[in-house]
């Protein structure tokens, strides 16, 4: 595996040699690693007090850049032609539509990269590529369109209480622009973050708290002492190095594939079957769970993440987390899986999708999710079984749960056998993900005779689905009541409140409860 071809520098292959890593993994690891290092010379000798808000984006961007061409040699190139083209886009068409047009592109450009990456190099090749990095750009691409539009088209009464938050009042100049989606905190692996919160770290305006004046609009700002990222990076850091020997150690020995291994079907009992489906998608998360967390730290030791502090008084930098990682290994529902994993992109599907679209926003979002992710068949099905698994568990839960809350001996129980269903579910869900191909996906499900999608069919034709408000007819009754809503979590928040945007406590409660409709 370590002579695996690259498109990047071929500096690091005796390193690749030596550890028996393909050469693209070892460049994303290294670059990933030297990044955290360039965060910490970052945020000591360019921090906002020390340097104008110029020359952070200027040595963020061309860091960015620097990073890009090592993993990926000239096709980081695509890069600067997808935001180049994008920003013309926002320039020429105007706010009206430019996030309609901003989406069809970016989101086309990706699709057609990955196109030709599936079928010019290995099909399957699951390695470091340079459709990864472009996945992370069109989120920004496409989020930051969006947000401008509501900022310089919609008026306020138009827009829910988190749209108002991110709106964008202007429109970023060429640097800004640039620095946000190639920045060398984030351009390799993410994660995703809200333009204003971007701008407001680069600004040094992150450790601002906004107090409403007495007639609750004017406000007044103080500046509160800036808290050290060291422990939270230390503690992802750790989270890091045990995901990574997890890997290493354990997913080789317990292959996805084997689920489909002729004589593991025929031999193996029901019961082993639904173990080893669960063990080896369980040991295929921790390489997830270490670039997304190394993602995070790199951003938390530049100074960027910090959410304000806890009821303990204690510094929480998780503004931009990406999951969470005892709360994923012990769902017990579809929803609270999904509410803690790549927490960023579901937040990116509810504000580019789920929010704007009033014909059946469960499966465009998840129809979206799919385009986004690649072209492998695997990717879809995947996706069209999550659509069904997400509305026959809300069905459950719906006519259920309200049945085992009392008492506690009874919700214990119900908590168990939720785990186990949910846990089963999502990995029967998922595998196609993994197998990537069409017929390896559907040896799997035909071993196992579609049992899950026959019973979330029989669920969602035999369960009475509570109708939700939210449709079309009353859409402006919705805007109403989240304008209220918003209203009144300014008042309450008072001089608590924490501003990274107009009023970024308020990400809180959204990724507390983003996608509520999607997945009840």
């Amino acid at each position: 595996m370590a002579t695996t071809s690259t498109t990047g520098s071929t500096l690091l292959q005796p390193l690749s040699n030596a550890v028996q890593l393909p050469i693209d993994q070892v460049n994303f690891v290294v670059c990933q690693l030297f990044a955290l290092l360039a965060a910490i010379w970052f945020r000591t000798y360019l921090h906002s007090s020390k340097t104008s808000s110029f020359i952070r984006h200027v040595v963020a961007t061309l860091l960015g850049l620097y990073l890009a061409l090592f993993c990926f040699g000239w096709y980081a190139l695509h890069f600067l032609v997808q935001s180049g083209i994008s920003y013309c886009i926002m320039i020429i068409i105007g706010v009206e539509n430019m996030h309609n047009y901003c989406f069809v592109f970016a989101l086309g450009y990706l699709t057609v990269c990955q196109v030709t990456r599936v079928y010019i190099f290995d099909y399957g090749q699951y390695s470091a590529d340079f459709s990864g990095p472009m996945m992370i750009i069109t989120q920004k691409i496409t989020s930051l369109a969006c947000e401008i539009h509501d900022g310089m088209f919609r008026k306020d009464e138009e827009l829910t209480s988190s749209q108002r938050d991110l709106a964008v009042r202007r429109m970023p100049s060429l640097l800004e622009y640039l620095s946000y989606n190639c920045n060398f905190m984030g351009i390799l692996a993410g994660p995703l973050c809200s333009y204003k919160d971007y701008i407001t770290f680069i600004e040094g305006r992150s450790y601002r708290m906004t107090q409403s004046g007495e007639n609750g609009k004017e406000e007044t700002q103080y500046e509160r002492t800036e808290p050290s990222p060291n422990t939270a990076v230390i503690q992802k850091l750790l989270i890091c190095g045990l995901s990574l020997l997890f890997h290493l150690t354990v997913c080789t020995t317990l292959p996805v594939e084997h689920n489909i291994d002729e004589h593991f079907q025929a031999t193996a009992s029901w019961p082993t079957k639904v173990i080893y489906l669960y063990i080896s998608l369980l040991a295929a998360r921790p390489k997830y769970y270490f670039a997304w967390t190394l993602a995070d730290a790199i951003n938390n030791a530049a100074g960027f993440g910090f959410r304000g502090y806890d009821k303990n008084g204690a510094a929480r930098w998780d503004l931009i987390s990406n999951l969470r990682i005892q709360q994923i290994e012990m769902s017990t529902s579809f929803k609270m899986f999904l509410d803690n994993w790549n927490i960023q992109t579901a937040l990116w599907l509810k504000r580019v999708c789920y929010e704007r679209t009033s014909f059946s926003p469960t499966i465009q979002t998840f129809i979206l999710s799919a385009i986004w992710h690649g072209v492998y068949p695997g990717y879809y099905l995947t996706f069209l079984t999550g659509v069904l698994m997400t509305l026959a568990a809300r069905a459950m839960r719906n006519n259920f749960r309200h049945y085992f809350v009392e008492p506690s001996q009874l919700k214990l129980f119900y908590d168990v056998i939720t785990w186990i269903v949910t846990q089963v579910a999502i990995s029967y869900t998922v595998v196609p993900f993994v197998l990537l191909s069409i017929k390896p996906s559907f040896m799997f499900y035909s071993s196992w005779y579609y049992c899950l999608h026959i019973l979330g069919i029989l669920v969602l034709l035999l369960l009475p689905v509570k109708k939700t408000q939210r449709r079309k007819n009353t859409h402006e009754n919705i805007q109403l009541s989240q304008s209220k809503k918003f209203d009144e979590g300014e008042n309450s928040l008072g001089q608590n409140s924490f501003s990274t945007t107009n009023n970024v406590c308020n990400q809180n409660q959204e990724i507390a409860s983003r996608h509520s409709s999607l997945k009840q």
